[in-house]
């Protein structure tokens, strides 16, 4: 069943939310050649923990970071390690922090250094995408209309839209109905309504939508190693629209 959040949880929520963004900015200046995810993953627990948040990622379904980092060709689930980032290299942060029991997603994909005319391409594409999915969004419409705006934004571009790995909604878990995939036709699906808070984030692959696990049974890449990019925000469903949640 889709939860409708009463007016307490929302204010929860908007906090859990605003800290995401929040660590997001704290974190952008650090994303440079020479430093460690496993560091970035440090700085990211530092900084929720000071304001008075936990981080939602840490040991839910046993996975072993703060946040999630992910690079080049890994999609998604990337675990914090000793790798330092390159220049030239596109990286993605998924953070959730949890605030008095509720929680705010945002995952969003960054540049290291001088990146080439194809991975920028491809960020700005998939950020595109993301906000053609959050435009449909208000009382009444269907998640099968944000998962079409979403493809058909991707497919303009010619980019693979992985089908595996979708949206959801967010509450007093990070994973919560519905699912809200990544492409899909309009009028099926849900219907949401006033007062329910979903997360959006398309995962689109520079090449083939394919993807697959790494043997440490987290890091999902891509099947041709073309790079991915990532981009999320957890928002509050109104009647005539949607508030983002995760402003960073």
């Amino acid at each position: 069943m889709i939860s409708i959040k009463s007016e307490r949880e929302i204010e929860l929520l908007k906090v859990a939310g605003e800290i995401v963004g929040k660590t997001h900015h704290y974190l952008e200046p650090f994303i440079k050649p020479g430093i460690t995810t496993k560091e970035l993953d440090r700085l990211a627990e530092e900084y929720i923990l000071s304001q008075g948040c936990t981080p939602s990622f840490k040991g839910l379904y046993g996975f072993p970071g703060s946040i999630c980092i992910s690079i080049n060709e890994e999609v998604v689930h990337g675990i914090p390690s000793n790798r330092k980032l390159k220049n030239g290299d596109i990286v993605t942060l998924d953070i959730g922090a949890c605030y008095k029991g509720y929680h705010g997603d945002s995952a969003w994909t960054y540049a290291v250094g001088k990146i080439s005319p194809k991975k920028e391409a491809l960020m700005k594409q998939t950020e595109e995408a993301l906000f053609a999915g959050l435009s449909v969004i208000k009382d009444g419409c269907h998640v099968g209309d944000i998962g079409h705006a979403v493809e058909e934004c991707a497919h303009k571009y010619h980019l693979g839209v992985v089908e595996e790995l979708v949206g959801h909604g967010v509450g007093s878990q990070v994973h919560e109905e519905p699912d809200v995939p990544n492409y899909g036709k309009k009028g099926t699906g849900p219907v949401l309504k006033e007062g329910m808070v979903i997360a959006v984030e398309p995962m689109l692959n520079m090449g083939t939508k394919e993807v697959f696990m790494l043997d440490d049974d987290w890091t999902i890449v891509t099947g041709d190693d073309l790079p991915s990019a990532h981009f999320e925000h957890t928002v509050l469903v109104e009647k005539d629209g949607y508030t983002i949640l995760t402003k960073r």
